[in-house]
């Protein structure tokens, strides 16, 4: 891996560091700041002419400024002459702007693949995007990985018996269907309405039996806790046992931290995708690395290997 080159933002350098520890390679020297004028500088600080060449940046908060960092560093590494640069994206946000649902309303989505395509990018690595069409938005290569595998190793190894999984909403019910079929389990499926553009939503029902079971709400992402508190409401009244709750995406944004310790969850499992806020702030949150995945599949990139044999 001698023209392998890994360098990343402010967004999440400890996953960063620890792609890097499973490449057994140094992470790039680079300077990312931001001024006091709110201006970002970025600096190169090593050759990479002619290398292959990684940026890890995940759209964490604040958002706004990761894909501003994340857009700068691809316009000074094609400017150094790389010879190929790909955007590793963990978390992709505005994941939820990928249509025009409403009168005179943009497709952000669309925009920021744009933006990413321009600035340098020659392909994009990411993971369990909000919806799937938004690969279609790249005029490059995308490779959308997944944390399926990592999350029903965990649980897998709980030993659960009893357990339904249950989808947080319709759209994310066929991806919750892989995990339940991956865990040997039932699938139930949470109906639910949203409420203006505040991310207010409504439980209605669930479908699918839950009564008597422990049950594992599984979402792409949680954000204001909304959907998913609603969930374990829907599913309690229901009459499950212990709740468990499982996300990529943890954002925690809002009062999510306020109502999830509220909430009667056992256990919330997020990965490293982005940052995840300190254990004391929710105890009973378990965070799954991603690091070895995203190594993994930086290697298979590199070397010209298949990505997708990961997943079989």
């Amino acid at each position: 891996m001698d023209d392998l080159s890994i360098f990343s933002g402010n967004a999440n350098r400890p996953l960063a560091a620890a792609i890097c520890r499973h490449l057994r390679i140094p992470l790039g020297d680079a300077d990312v700041f931001q001024f006091s004028n709110e201006n970002i500088f970025v600096k190169i600080n090593e050759n990479v002419r002619g290398r292959d060449v990684f940026v890890i940046q995940p759209f964490s908060s604040p958002v706004n400024r990761s894909i501003m960092e994340l857009l700068i560093m691809l316009d000074a590494l094609k400017r150094a002459s790389a010879a190929r640069i790909t955007a590793v994206i963990p978390y992709y946000a505005y994941g939820r702007t990928d249509k025009k649902d409403q009168p005179r309303v943009p497709i952000t989505a669309r925009l920021i693949a744009d933006c990413i395509t321009v600035a340098g990018a020659d392909r994009v690595l990411t993971m369990d995007m909000h919806a799937g069409q938004i690969q279609g938005f790249f005029n490059i290569p995308v490779d959308e990985l997944t944390a399926q595998i990592t999350q029903a190793r965990y649980f897998a190894d709980k030993n659960m018996e009893n357990f339904t999984v249950v989808s947080a909403d319709e759209g994310f019910a066929k991806k919750a269907r892989k995990l339940a079929d991956r865990l040997d389990a039932p699938l139930a499926i949470v109906e639910k309405r949203r409420l203006g553009n505040n991310g207010v939503t409504e439980a209605m029902g669930i479908i699918g039996n839950v009564a008597g079971r422990n049950v594992l709400i599984v979402d792409d992402e949680i954000d204001t806790a909304g959907s998913l508190t609603q969930a374990v409401r829907v599913v309690q009244e229901q009459g499950a046992l212990d709740i468990y709750c499982c996300a990529t995406h943890g954002i925690f944004s809002g009062t999510a931290i306020e109502r999830l310790n509220k909430a009667p969850i056992k256990e919330i499992v997020v990965t490293d995708s982005i940052p995840s806020p300190e254990p004391e702030r929710l105890p009973n949150l378990t965070v799954l690395s991603v690091a070895e995945m995203i190594a993994g599949t930086i290697s298979r990139i590199h070397d010209g290997r298949s990505v997708s044999e990961l997943f079989w």
